[in-house]
């Protein structure tokens, strides 16, 4: 009798077992596709150093355009190209102990780093030209980005998806079936990446100061993002 029971309990267990793993295996037709969606936008937000130092008149040790000068330049000539004053910075400064180092040494030259918060590089080589060129030593692109990345990563993965759906659809169809729902969505991520641009280092000489339009040259290239989606859609 116990090993009747035995008996049952296992044809019993097996046949559970077996209903089990019927139910779990999906049988639907899928297709699985990949979609991808990519833009370029110019960036519209450019931060630059500018190293402002002073410098000998015609090489007399006696004349001297101080810092301050340089310095105040510098501000109206922002002003003058619409940009607000918060957006330019002090980054770095060698002139904080100015008056014992001029004791100490009366060639001390002192120099000061800004940073410069553009949305235009066009305003940018207006601002040089307000500046003393012989005061000015180095200029270079810090970093970049662009206003409305968030939103325009959201509006490519929505068009990688809508690519994926696109392509199965077709791909179906061309075989007489139709499309279903989707059953699966995985998000690749950003392909491209932010390119870094390129750019020429700006670095000016007092005997080099007098060239006309002694601006810096900057190739900016422009952002570049692309994104891509694995996607399963059943098979109707």
């Amino acid at each position: 009798m116990k090993r009747l029971f035995a008996i049952a309990l296992l044809a019993f267990t097996t046949l559970s077992t077996f209903n089990a793993l019927a139910q779990q295996a999906d049988l639907r037709r899928k297709i699985t596709v990949t979609g991808t969606a990519e833009t370029e936008v110019t960036p519209d937000i450019i931060y630059i150093n500018i190293s402002l130092k002073e410098y000998l008149k015609d090489g007399n040790s006696k004349k001297k355009v101080d810092i301050t000068t340089l310095e105040t330049q510098l501000f109206n000539a922002v002003q003058k190209a619409g940009i607000a004053k918060e957006n330019l910075t002090i980054n770095n400064l060698s002139s904080w102990n100015y008056q014992t180092e001029k004791r100490k040494n009366p060639d001390f030259l002192a120099s000061k780093q800004y940073r410069l918060k553009v949305g235009d590089l066009n305003k940018f080589n207006l601002i040089l030209e307000g500046v003393d060129a012989k005061g000015i030593t180095n200029t270079y692109v810090e970093s970049y980005d662009y206003s409305k990345i968030e939103s325009l990563k959201k509006e490519l993965k929505v068009k990688a998806l809508l690519a994926a759906k696109e392509k199965a659809a077709y791909m179906v169809e061309a075989l007489g079936d139709k499309l279903g729902n989707v059953l699966d969505i995985q998000d690749v991520g950003d392909n491209g990446g932010m390119m870094v641009p390129q750019y020429r280092n700006y670095a000016m000489k007092a005997e080099m100061a007098m060239d006309a339009g002694a601006a810096p040259e900057i190739d900016f290239k422009k952002i570049k993002l692309s994104f891509t989606v694995n996607t399963v859609f059943e098979i109707k």
